[in-house]
């Protein structure tokens, strides 16, 4: 995971560790990428997250470039958006409390949870290749509410 806040021209600003993810409401961790699933049943059981898939994007995936334009405007949901990189790299960009923008870079083995009513927005990296687990409580929930 890199993590860094934004300027207001969209540069990144000073480095950003766990601890200030933590209190900016953002969980993040690190999962081994073989026997990583006794953690996400926890986080399932903890956080009522009752169902999980996976998702894989890749520069040949079928109108990617259109899936990806409902994602990089900010928005919010009514349920943590939770993500486990099992291949490839993302870009969530958050709001921390204070309105700024953090920036943060999941790759490999990187296990993020945008808690539910945080501003955000996602993007690929230059690579266009993402392999995720996600958990939702309701997948209903997950629906994108522009700001």
């Amino acid at each position: 995971m890199k993590a860094h806040f934004l300027d207001e021209s969209g540069q990144a600003r000073e480095s950003i560790g766990e601890a200030e993810l933590r209190a900016a409401g953002v969980h993040y961790e690190t999962l081994p990428l073989d026997g990583y699933q006794p953690r996400i049943d926890e986080l399932r059981k903890a956080h009522g997250y009752i169902q999980q898939d996976e998702v894989a994007l890749r520069p040949d995936t079928p109108g990617l470039d259109q899936a990806l334009k409902k994602f990089d405007d900010e928005h919010l949901h009514d349920e943590d958006e939770v993500r486990f990189v099992l291949d490839g790299a993302g870009i969530f960009d958050v709001r921390d409390p204070d309105d700024r923008w953090m920036r943060v870079v999941v790759e490999r083995g990187d296990l993020i949870v945008v808690p539910k009513g945080r501003y955000h927005r996602f993007e690929l990296t230059n690579d266009k290749t993402i392999h995720c687990v996600r958990l939702f409580q309701d997948k209903s929930g997950w629906v994108p509410k522009y700001r």
